[in-house]
């Protein structure tokens, strides 16, 4: 992926770069995605920040920043006579405390403010259910779009999520599309309603249409995440910018550890260049892309650079009284201390879905340590659900509900062992995509490549522990396993927790609740890595 970035990087639009017509047409993008929820600011490892470091100028993001930035960006731009539209990719939903108390009223009641144009369905959003969304979207001001999802057979959805939105900008039409990662029902909570359709196909059809009724100038809003963004840039013609999200990349040209330039480029079906862009994520950057096209609606010129919301950025003073008034109610539950770590407990998203992380440890074997005593050996975790890392030190019940927001409960069940290793298969089947359901464990050891294809045998090797020693997996034996009420219904893929679970409890503690109770008796956490899962 890198080199691709790379090659794509050294790419020109084209020679009219240096050569712009009479009739040009600009317009800046300004552009959100996946704020998950991250209200207040949050600190270098994605986390809330805590007013002491706020007060050192350690803090980034928050929604109040946003609105700053937003705003200075948006009236500058405006007053140099430029086009501006303002976008959001989705996963508004899900990651704080925030959402757990308020669900989207939070979020939504922010938006409205920000006066933004559009904004894409997130997996997230789905969260809840069709009722979370179709209560986000009957808060909303501007619309909430995604066309390649069925809702018509969903009563409370059908008929409030469009496909596209139309735009006008000095003088010209704007087509907004939108698409949704088509595993969501895998991911989220969709319900039965709700169907997905392959986006590839949905874009094609959207674009003719746009096309069709003269509208030249076309963005595609998507969550899909940068490696299928790249895939339907090159697929479907008619497409001049993707404005992305879902897959929380960060592109610069000058931010040390982005994974690529700011914008991508990647040649569509026609020989055209199409820029596609994102902005991490937790609202720690705001996208600016600038594009130009000519008369005849050819993309002559794409730059910019997402904008890092540091502590040189002074948040709206409006918002961030809303905030704190909304923070009121639950700043008692964040600020119990529940225990303290010896040092930063790892929960890093590259971490936690691309191999064993110190969260996931931490997670499977709180898990683990809960239900031992019912005759369960191993703890499976999917490493999606760790959304955060936790600082050394003191820890709260708030850094805790940070990490693990979804409010899971604790499943137990039993698993034959050949399907255990039938999890795993899927677990590693999507690494390459930074997908969510990477295996954590406890009591299991394995070992895995990603040299031979999805669901062909990259599971290499898998032990349990019995009686103190790690002894070879046995395919026919049941185990006793415990992992969250979410996987245990099928979500991330993990269908044969499902289809093959037997004697299943679905409604154990909360899991935020195990790994509070499991940091409290073990205070001074050492964190730790210990080669329980290793990749060949």
């Amino acid at each position: 992926m890198k080199n691709r970035f790379l090659t794509a990087a050294v790419l020109s639009l084209s020679t009219a770069l240096s050569s712009a017509a009479y009739a040009d047409y600009s317009l800046s993008i300004l552009h959100l995605n996946d704020l998950h929820s991250r209200i207040e600011s949050i600190n270098k490892y994605d986390s809330t920040c805590d007013a002491e470091d706020e007060a050192e100028g350690k803090c980034f993001g928050g929604i109040a920043r946003i609105k700053t930035k937003l705003d200075e960006r948006r009236n500058a731009l405006e007053a140099d006579g430029r086009n501006v539209i303002v976008v959001d990719a989705g996963d508004q939903f899900q990651g704080s405390l925030f959402y757990t108390t308020y669900k989207g009223d939070a979020a939504v009641e922010f938006l409205n403010e920000m006066n933004i144009d559009a904004m894409a369905v997130g997996n997230h959003e789905f969260d809840d259910g069709p009722e979370g969304l179709a209560n986000f979207i009957g808060k909303a001001t501007f619309p909430i779009i995604s066309g390649n999802i069925e809702v018509s057979a969903e009563p409370l959805l059908k008929g409030k999520v469009p496909g596209i939105v139309i735009l006008e900008r000095g003088g010209e039409k704007i087509g907004i599309v939108s698409a949704l990662a088509e595993d969501t029902v895998d991911t989220s909570s969709p319900g039965d309603g709700v169907r997905f359709i392959q986006a590839e196909d949905y874009l094609k059809g959207a674009v003719e249409g746009l096309e069709a009724a003269g509208v030249n100038k076309i963005i595609a809003v998507t969550h899909m995440g940068l490696p299928r963004d790249m895939e339907i840039a090159a697929a479907v013609p008619g497409i001049d910018v993707i404005v992305g999200g879902h897959s929380h990349t960060l592109l610069s040209n000058t931010q040390e550890g982005a994974s690529g330039p700011y914008p991508v480029l990647v040649t569509n079906p026609e020989g055209k260049e199409v820029p596609i862009v994102q902005a991490y994520a937790y609202g720690k950057f705001l996208g600016e892309l600038d594009v130009t096209w000519d008369d005849d609606g050819n993309l002559l010129k794409a730059e910019g650079e997402p904008i890092l919301l540091d502590a040189s950025v002074t948040p709206d003073e409006g918002f961030a009284a809303r905030v704190a008034e909304l923070a009121a109610p639950i700043e008692e539950l964040k600020g119990k201390v529940i225990g303290s770590s010896e040092d930063v407990i790892d929960g890093d998203r590259g971490s936690c879905r691309a191999g064993e992380c110190q969260m996931g440890n931490l997670v499977a074997d709180a898990m683990l340590d809960r239900v031992m005593d019912q005759g369960v050996q191993i703890a499976i975790q999917n490493g999606g659900g760790l959304r955060a890392s936790i600082d050394g030190g003191e820890v709260t019940m708030g850094e805790v509900l940070t990490v693990l927001p979804f409010q899971n409960t604790l499943s137990t069940f039993q698993l034959k062992g050949a399907d255990v290793v039938t999890a795993l298969e899927n677990g590693v089947s999507q690494v390459e995509d930074g997908a969510g359901r990477f295996p954590q464990v406890a009591g299991l050891k394995y070992s895995w490549t990603r040299k031979k294809d999805p669901g062909a045998g990259r599971v290499l090797v898998v032990e349990v522990m019995e009686d103190g020693n790690w002894v070879p997996l046995d395919p026919d034996k049941v185990y006793g396993v415990v992992s969250n009420n979410y996987m245990r219904g099928g979500g991330d893929g993990y269908k044969v927790f499902a289809e093959s679970g037997m004697n299943a409890y679905d409604f154990g503690p909360g899991l935020e609740a195990v790994v509070a109770d499991y940091l409290a008796a073990r205070n001074d956490y050492a964190p730790y890595t210990d080669g329980r899962i290793t990749e060949q």
